[in-house]
C-alpha cells in the first residue's frame, strides 16, 4: 500500500503524538467512529465547546458540531462568528482532519484566547460522514459522494453497475483498452499517462479508457451506475449543475446540505466561512475580473469518464447504445439538461445572478489569500476543481460573506540535487519535479481538465497528471498504480491501473499535525479579521431648559467592513444600527432613534451620530449598537 495511506484500528488508536492522551494531535485518518471519539474527547475535556448533531446522513450517522468558545461572555449567537466546514467531497477525508486539529488547535493554543472571548467558531468536520467512510471499506474507490442511492443512467434501476476491483488489489482504478478507433495514445514522455492523439500532428488513437469494472448490467456502458450519490460540494445553490449525476436531484436536495444551509440561516451572526475542499480560491485569490482560477482536473479520470458520456447527457430506455452500438437510444435527441435560470434567460428580463467577485471585494480576498499562503507556506495548486454548487460560492454569492475554500495541502516538492546548479533549479519549469503546491483528485463521474480555459492543461497535453506523479515520485508516495495485464471477460487482454484512490486528495497521514496547526493558526487568524462594532466615544453637550445634545462614535476595529460589498448589493447583510434608547417624542432633531450605516469599513473606521433630545438633567441614557456581523455594543451617558 502507498506510504501513509490506510490505518488499521491499532494504528488509530496508537497514532496519538507525545503526552496528552487523546488531547495529543493525530496522525491517522479517523474513520466516523474514531472522529466521534475524539470530538468528544475534546469537548469533554474543555468549558469552552461543546457539540451537537446539524442532521443525519442517509446511512443514519450524525453530522457533527462543534461550537467553541468562552462562553462567559457576550451570548455566542450575538458575537461575530466563523464557520468552518471540511469532508464535503467524501474523498477528501483531511478536511475532516484538518477541522479536528483546528479544533483541538483553538482549545490548546494561548493564541486562540482572544478569539474564544470575542468571537465564536463553529466547526462541522464532516458533513459528509457516508462517503468518506467509504476511505475505509476493503476495496478503495474515491468516492465523492454520500450514500443517496441515484439512477445515474436513468434506465429505472439504481446503483447496478459499479466498478469492480478485477484484479484484485484492494482498489478500483482505470483499464486502458486497444482500440484502433481510440481517442487516446500512450503518452511517449511517460509510458504511465495517457494523451489525446493529436491528428493533425499526425497521431493516432490506439486506447480507449474506462473505470476497472464489467457491464453488470448489459447495456453497453461500463460502470455508469455505482453507489455514491451525491457530491455535497456540487449540490448549493449558486451555479448549481443541473441534471448532473452527482449534483443531486435538486439544488440542497440532501440531508446533509439541507442541515448545513439551515444551520446558517438560522445564524446570520456567521461573518466568514472557511471550507476544506477540491476547489480553491485561497492558494490563488480571484484575479483583478473576479475570477477565480482556472479548473485543472486529472485527465487519466476525465478521460475514461468520457467512455459514458453520452449516457448522463441522455439517459437510456431499454437499453441499447453504448461502447459498441453507437450512442444509446435516443441519444441523437434533445438532452435532458434544463433551461437554467439566469443563463438562459432573455438578458433584457432583467439582472442576471452575479458569477464574478464584486470589485470592491477583492482586497479582502487577496489580503486573506497572502495570509493564507504565509501561514501554511503553500503556494502553488495542482488539481482545481470548478466550483459549480459549491457550499463556499452561496455563502459570498448568496449569503454575501467573504468565503474561502481551500484544498489543506500543498504537493510534495523535491529535495535538490546537491550536484544541481542553482541555475538548473531556477530554470526548471516543474513538468515532472514536484516543485507545485495543492492537490485534488480526478474523481468523479465527469467533468474534465480546464472546463474554462484548461489551466495548465492548455499547454501540456499531460495536463496535470504529468505534475501530480512526478511530485509525487519525487517525494517517495506511491500514487500510482502500475499497467498490469489482465484478461477482461468483454474486451480480452487490457492493463489496469492509474492514480492510486484518496492519495491525490490525501497527504500521508504524518503530515496531519503539522498541516493540522497550520490551519489552526489560520483559522485564528481569519477569525481576528472579522468586523467588531464597538461605541467608542460619546459626548453630552447641555443647551438648557433640559436640552441636550447626545454625540456617538461607533467604530469597526475589525479588518473585514460589516458588509462586503456584494453583500450590500445583494441585500444580503443587514445595515449596522446605531440607537438611542430615548421616546421618540424626545429626540428634537438630528439622527433617527435608530440610524444605519450600510457598510462600515475596518481597521478603525468610524461613523458619528447625534441626536438633540429633551431630557432630564442626570437622566441615563443607553446608546446601542448592533452589526450583523460585527456584534453588538452599549454605552450610558448622563445628560448634565
Amino acid at each position: 500500500m502507498p506510504r501513509g495511506w490506510m490505518y488499521t484500528a491499532a494504528a488509530i488508536s496508537a497514532a496519538l503524538l507525545s503526552v496528552g492522551g487523546l488531547h495529543a494531535q493525530s496522525s491517522a485518518y479517523l474513520d466516523y467512529d474514531g472522529l466521534t471519539d475524539e470530538l468528544r474527547a475534546l469537548v469533554n475535556g474543555s468549558s469552552n465547546a461543546n457539540m451537537r448533531s446539524i442532521g443525519t446522513s442517509h446511512e443514519g450517522r450524525e453530522v457533527w458540531l462543534i461550537e467553541v468558545s468562552d462562553r462567559s461572555g457576550t451570548p455566542t449567537n450575538e458575537r461575530p462568528a466563523m464557520l468552518v466546514v471540511g469532508n464535503l467531497e467524501g474523498d477528501h477525508v483531511l478536511g475532516s482532519q484538518l477541522a479536528l486539529e483546528t479544533i483541538r488547535f483553538l482549545l490548546n493554543d494561548p493564541s486562540a484566547a482572544s478569539v474564544l472571548s470575542d468571537q465564536v467558531v463553529y466547526v462541522i468536520p464532516r458533513l459528509n460522514p457516508d462517503g468518506a467512510e467509504a476511505m475505509f471499506s476493503g476495496v478503495k474507490y474515491g468516492r465523492a459522494g454520500n450514500a443517496f442511492s441515484y439512477d445515474d443512467d436513468n434506465d429505472g434501476r439504481f446503483d447496478e453497475d459499479p466498478g469492480e476491483d478485477l484484479n484484485g488489489d484492494g482498489m478500483i482504478t482505470l483499464m486502458r483498452v486497444p482500440d484502433p478507433s481510440g481517442d487516446f495514445m500512450v503518452d511517449p514522455d511517460d509510458p504511465r499517462l495517457m494523451k489525446r492523439a493529436d491528428k493533425a500532428e499526425g497521431e493516432t488513437g490506439t486506447h480507449t479508457l474506462y473505470t476497472e469494472g464489467v457491464d453488470s448490467d448489459g447495456d453497453g456502458f461500463l460502470n455508469e451506475d455505482g453507489a455514491g450519490g451525491v457530491d455535497l460540494n456540487r449540490n448549493f445553490q449558486h451555479e448549481h449543475p443541473y441534471y448532473q449525476a452527482d449534483a443531486g436531484l435538486y439544488m440542497v436536495s440532501e440531508p446533509e446540505s439541507r442541515g448545513l444551509m439551515d444551520f446558517m440561516v438560522a445564524n446570520r451572526h456567521i461573518g466568514a466561512v472557511l471550507t476544506f475542499g477540491h476547489s480553491d480560491n485561497l492558494v490563488t485569490a480571484p484575479d483583478s475580473r473576479g475570477q477565480l482560477a482556472d479548473p485543472d482536473m486529472i485527465d487519466l479520470v476525465a478521460f475514461a469518464a468520457e467512455a459514458n458520456s453520452d449516457i448522463y447527457r441522455n439517459g437510456v430506455f431499454g437499453g441499447g447504445g453504448g461502447r459498441g452500438g453507437g450512442p444509446a437510444v435516443g441519444a441523437r435527441g434533445a438532452p435532458i439538461r434544463g433551461a437554467q435560470p439566469g443563463a438562459d434567460n432573455d438578458p433584457d428580463s432583467g439582472r442576471r445572478p452575479a458569477v464574478t467577485v464584486n470589485f470592491e471585494d477583492l482586497e479582502y480576498f487577496s489580503a486573506v489569500s497572502d495570509a493564507y499562503r504565509e501561514i501554511t507556506g503553500i503556494t502553488e495548486i495542482g488539481v482545481n476543481r470548478q466550483a459549480e454548487g459549491a457550499f463556499f460560492q452561496v455563502a459570498y454569492y448568496q449569503m454575501g460573506i467573504p468565503a474561502f475554500s481551500t484544498q489543506g495541502w500543498g504537493l510534495p516538492t523535491a529535495e535538490p540535487e546537491e550536484e544541481e546548479s542553482e541555475e538548473g533549479r531556477e530554470g526548471d519549469d516543474g513538468d515532472g519535479d514536484g516543485d507545485g503546491d495543492g492537490d485534488g483528485d480526478g474523481g468523479g463521474r465527469g467533468g474534465g481538465s480546464g472546463a474554462r480555459g484548461g489551466g495548465q492543461s492548455s499547454s501540456d497535453d499531460a495536463g496535470i497528471d504529468r505534475k501530480l506523479i512526478g511530485a509525487m515520485d519525487a517525494a517517495g508516495i506511491e500514487a500510482f498504480a502500475a499497467w498490469s495485464s489482465y484478461d477482461h471477460p468483454e474486451f480480452g487482454p487490457v492493463e489496469i491501473g492509474g492514480f492510486v484512490p484518496y492519495v491525490t486528495t490525501n497527504p500521508p497521514a504524518e503530515q496531519l499535525p503539522d498541516l493540522g496547526r497550520k490551519h489552526g493558526e489560520f483559522v485564528v487568524r481569519l477569525t481576528g479579521m472579522l468586523p467588531r462594532v464597538n461605541i467608542v466615544d460619546t459626548e453630552v453637550t447641555a443647551h438648557g431648559g433640559g436640552v441636550f445634545t447626545v454625540t456617538a462614535e461607533v467604530e469597526n476595529s475589525g479588518y473585514f467592513p460589516t458588509s462586503l460589498q456584494h453583500g450590500v448589493v445583494s441585500r444580503s447583510v443587514q445595515p449596522t444600527t446605531v440607537r438611542i434608547q430615548v421616546d421618540p417624542e424626545a429626540i428634537l432633531t438630528g439622527d433617527a432613534k435608530s440610524s444605519t450605516v450600510q457598510r462600515l469599513e475596518g481597521s478603525g473606521s468610524r461613523a458619528k451620530f447625534s441626536w438633540v433630545i429633551q431630557g432630564d438633567d442626570g437622566q441615563s441614557v443607553e446608546i446601542w449598537v448592533r452589526s450583523q456581523k460585527g456584534g453588538t455594543d452599549t454605552a450610558t451617558v448622563t445628560l448634565r
